[in-house]
């Protein structure tokens, strides 16, 4: 092993150390001892807490491998859509949904997404808990599948490294600190994975700008690819061509917007902030925080390119390869000396931080989905805290196992791996959300109708119509959303009416926000 490999090995090493200390820290102050502190830190979250942690989590490894890697082989089309309606989504997720989450959930008292719904709609069989607690075990594994590999790729692609045995180290050290201190330790170390994500970004292009050449270069040798800084066009790279990038596809691609309001490790961070008026500065950085993150990502895709042209690195070709643009650039930047290797160990961290915080949060939930949603409120199993708490932890193991065998191609697409999840989470409990906070005559059958249709469309528009192509071709999220809420809002009209109760809790929760 070099000198500048063993550098960056130390950065991480550090890093790592730090996330695994702070589960300790907060497995002793108590915030895993019991499920309220687990789930949701108390309802104590700090604004600032609250929008990074929420924007850490859901800016998982596609920040620093998905879209750099789409950006670079195809240009500016489908990935500067995909940025545009993420953006958007970040922004309304926080104004339309987050005070009133917040304060329905507490009049309500759940810490769970999945117990939300079932106290909102007054489900005392806790049918939509379970059925919502099943779509999370589902969704989530993939989801923290494909963080698993983009650990296992990081330290193959850095050190030559075995990428299975890269896969399970990274795989155990998030499990532990997750088991260990629960909501606040992964809210903590979230705010400081997105400033360690952040620092990796602009380092990572100013650098790449100066080893490509200068921007003008940057810039002239992407204008040398037909379409590939055209929004509207794209480049093909399987031909060579300039691509087509038309309506339909520009929909589908801003329809990642609409994930965010289905997404529980993100719908979490709103129930646990301490105070609803807060709300607003926490939407404020994350708005910005999530614009500036992604554009940068998107033009170190761009640089990557350039300096694949000078010859620096070599051409990255379609698949997981071209999600190493960001390690291969370090990896150049480590060559000029102990500083810079310590700085690329720095960006290495950052890869980590960004997979870290996403699979931290995906574990917890599905942790929550199988002590309390299912055991407990389901199947009616009385569970002391001992026990929950041991439940809930093997839970976390259990599904990290699951994704790590999802996860031993070391050939799969972060990128689409997470699209795919996050459309399930998007079009289950996405108009489920929305129409449970904002209609007041949607019903718990009406609930349950369009969160089935939501998660099975996803399933049959991506495996059964979409490969039919033509305008059929689009992101699975649009249509299975569209789908999912015309269920709901049809099945909740010819469904009897919510119970007096359920009605009375609603218009309470109105007056409140209008008075916070």
């Amino acid at each position: 092993m070099t000198s500048a490999s063993i550098c960056i090995l130390i950065a991480i090493i550090a890093y790592l150390g730090v996330t695994v200390g702070i589960g300790f820290y907060y497995s002793k102050k108590g915030s895993g001892e019991d499920t309220e502190n687990f789930y949701l830190g108390g309802r104590k979250l700090h604004p600032v807490v609250t929008a990074m942690s929420a924007e850490a989590s859901d800016m998982s490894s596609y920040l620093l491998l998905g879209l750099p890697g789409l950006a670079y082989l195809c240009g500016m089309a489908e990935v500067s859509w995909t940025v545009i309606g993420l953006a958007i989504g970040t922004y309304l997720n926080f104004l339309l949904v987050a005070k009133k989450l917040r304060v329905y959930s507490a009049n309500l008292g759940a810490t769970t997404v999945p117990d939300f719904f079932s106290k909102r709609y007054d489900d005392r069989k806790h049918i939509l808990s379970f059925i919502a607690a099943l779509v999370i075990l589902v969704f989530f594994v993939p989801y923290t599948a494909s963080g698993f590999k983009a650990v296992g790729t990081l330290f193959n692609s850095l050190f030559g490294w075995n990428y299975h045995v890269s896969m399970l180290v990274g795989a155990a050290v998030i499990v532990g600190y997750t088991v260990l201190g629960g909501f606040l330790a992964v809210s903590t170390t979230d705010l400081i994975q997105s400033i360690v994500m952040t620092v990796a970004l602009v380092i990572i292009i100013i650098f790449g700008i100066r080893a490509a050449g200068g921007l003008n270069v940057v810039m002239d040798n992407a204008k040398a690819l037909p379409g590939y800084l055209d929004l509207t066009k794209g480049y093909n790279v399987g031909t060579g061509e300039t691509g087509s990038f038309g309506a339909f596809p520009i929909a589908s691609t801003l329809a990642w917007g609409l994930g965010y309001f289905g997404m529980p490790h993100i719908l979490l961070r709103f129930m646990a902030i301490r105070d609803p008026k807060e709300i607003k500065y926490s939407r404020r950085i994350a708005a910005v925080w999530v614009v500036v993150s992604m554009a940068i990502a998107v033009f170190i895709g761009i640089i990557g390119y350039s300096v694949s042209v000078s010859g620096k690195i070599p051409m990255l070709t379609e698949g997981s390869d071209s999600e190493t643009v960001i390690v291969k650039l370090a990896n150049l930047m480590s060559e000029n000396g102990a500083f810079f290797a310590i700085i690329a160990g720095i960006i290495m961290a950052g890869i980590l931080a960004a997979t870290m915080s996403t699979a931290d949060s995906q574990l917890l939930a599905a942790a929550s989905s199988m002590s309390e949603d299912i055991l407990h409120s389901f199947f009616g199993i009385k569970l002391s805290k001992k026990t929950s708490m041991l439940i809930a932890r093997l839970t976390v193991a259990g599904v990290a196992l699951i994704a790590i065998f999802l996860a031993w191609n070391p050939n799969s697409s972060v990128f689409r791996v997470v699209s795919f999840a996050w459309a399930g989470f998007g079009a289950a409990f996405g108009p489920v959300m929305l129409l449970s906070i904002f209609w007041k005559k949607s019903t718990k059958t009406g609930a349950i109708a369009g969160m089935i249709a939501g998660g099975v469309m996803v399933f049959v528009w991506k495996f059964l119509i979409a490969p039919i192509g033509g305008v059929l071709a689009i992101y699975e999220l649009l249509p299975a959303f569209i789908i999912a809420l015309i269920v709901n809002v049809v099945v909740s009209l010819v469904t009897p009416k919510p119970s007096e109760a359920a009605r009375a809790t609603f218009d309470k929760v109105a007056s409140e926000c209008r008075e916070k």
